[in-house]
């Protein structure tokens, strides 16, 4: 599975620029997408892009940049505006990732401007959050009736009025992540990060106190505009929200207990909204199995250091073989979904497929963390060795092993030595994680 999900990014899916503007080599979408957008490019370039292909990730990340008159670059403001801020979270591990501290100061302007946009067009005072659809849920099968209407038959989401008012867990986690990242490259740059972090906790407070439901055990799905909330599961959101720390270690293991799994991993929605979709016919953003919203989901596991539901998380890409964009919950075969009335394609080669089940490779079986000062390790496996992996200047051989659960010792080129391994490594190296 890795050696397929490597191929699909680096041999099939970084194209060539073709048009006035583009760059040499870009990331596109996937098989079915031949251009990159906001959230396909943000999450490719986090989940793996910017670790395997650096200069790739960061033109493409910029490709989804818009030019201002004032010559500076704001991020893409296009009709799909709800989660756009995502990029920022992606700018931040990019330099994680590379330091390229050129780039941390752009990313630092553009995210600037880009919420300063937002703050003034999509904020929602009355309840400290942002306005907008769900990160995964560009369709309108992603969302219940109403603000779905029933009387309508497009697919697409800001084309029912209501969801220009909805607040969706996923969005807002993002928004929190990506205001921190934005006070980290402060922080760095000699800029004022206070007041980015308190609007940060604005937000995380905001969602724990709209959108947490005590009996259930999870966050619901959405604030209406009224305020009414929404109750169904967002498995993408909910990952979020412990990856990204909203959630204590409290309220995440409630989450890891509630949340629905099919056969084949955890679905965008839960349940079904009945009115439309079913077991025989499920909604194409409703209970179906997007591998990219189940590697958050594995991602947050390993957030959490919930070694068994890693291990849950990569037998469901597994059983389901393949890098497609979506598959049916229930028969784990290739299915679109149906959206307005019809069954949809499932593309071939989606990329935030393969790059979301990287990540979780990386971060889960391996542990890699990344800081400003270098590169640590907090394993949830034993027995794994990957060769070639790049970072910054140098390439690693990693192995881990030990029976154990806690890292006892980490040894590079044979020698024991402190974390994190730092940045400024050059050239080729072996590096040794045992636990015990």
């Amino acid at each position: 599975m890795y050696e397929a999900a490597l191929h699909n990014v680096l041999d099939v899916n970084i194209v060539a620029g073709r048009g006035a503007g583009e760059p040499p080599w870009f990331v596109r979408a996937g098989g079915g997408y031949s251009e990159p957008w906001t959230r396909d490019a943000s999450l490719n370039a986090w989940g793996a892009v910017s670790v395997l292909r650096p200069a790739v990730a960061r033109d493409t990340l910029l490709m989804v940049c818009d030019q201002r008159a004032d010559g500076r670059r704001i991020i893409a403001q296009d009709n799909q505006w709800w989660d756009q801020i995502i990029w920022v979270i992606s700018a931040w591990q990019h330099y994680l990732v590379t330091g390229d501290r050129e780039f941390l100061a752009e990313s630092y302007q553009i995210g600037l401007d880009s919420l300063d946009v937002l703050n003034r067009t999509r904020f929602r005072e009355q309840f400290g959050l942002y306005a907008g659809g769900a990160l995964m849920q560009d369709g309108i099968s992603g969302y219940p009736q109403p603000p779905n209407e029933p009387d309508q038959n497009s697919s697409f989401v800001l084309d029912y009025p209501r969801t220009h008012d909805i607040m969706c867990l996923s969005t807002n986690a993002v928004y929190v992540e990506a205001i921190r990242s934005l006070a980290r490259m402060a922080d760095l740059l000699g800029g004022d990060p206070a007041g980015l972090r308190a609007t940060a906790d604005r937000v995380a407070s905001a969602i724990n106190e709209h959108l947490w439901i005590e009996e259930s055990g999870y966050y619901g799905y959405f604030l209406h505009g009224d305020g009414t909330l929404d109750r169904h599961q967002e498995a993408a959101g909910l990952a979020l929200a412990v990856t990204f720390g909203i959630a204590d270690a409290g309220r995440a293991d409630r989450i890891f207990a509630a949340i629905h799994r099919s056969r084949y991993g955890v679905v965008n929605v839960w349940p079904h909204f009945p009115e439309r979709y079913s077991d025989d016919k499920p909604g194409r953003h409703n209970a179906m199995c997007w591998p990219m919203v189940m590697g958050l989901y594995g991602d947050a596991a390993a957030a959490a250091g919930r070694a068994d539901i890693v291990a849950d998380t990569l037998r469901n890409f597994e059983a389901l073989g393949g890098f497609f964009e979506l598959y049916n919950p229930v028969a784990g075969a290739v299915d679109g979904g149906w959206q307005c009335g019809q069954q949809w394609a499932s593309e071939p080669d989606q990329t935030w497929s393969a790059t979301a089940f990287l990540r979780l490779v990386h971060s889960g079986l391996l542990g890699i963390r990344y800081d400003v000062d270098g590169i640590s390790f907090t394993p949830l496996a034993s027995d794994v060795r990957l060769t070639g992996f790049p970072y910054r200047g140098a390439l690693l051989d990693i192995t881990v092993d030990g029976p154990g659960e806690r890292v006892t010792a980490v040894e590079l080129d044979g020698r024991t030595v402190r974390t994190p391994i730092p940045a400024d490594l050059t050239g080729e190296h072996r590096v040794t994680v045992h636990l015990g």
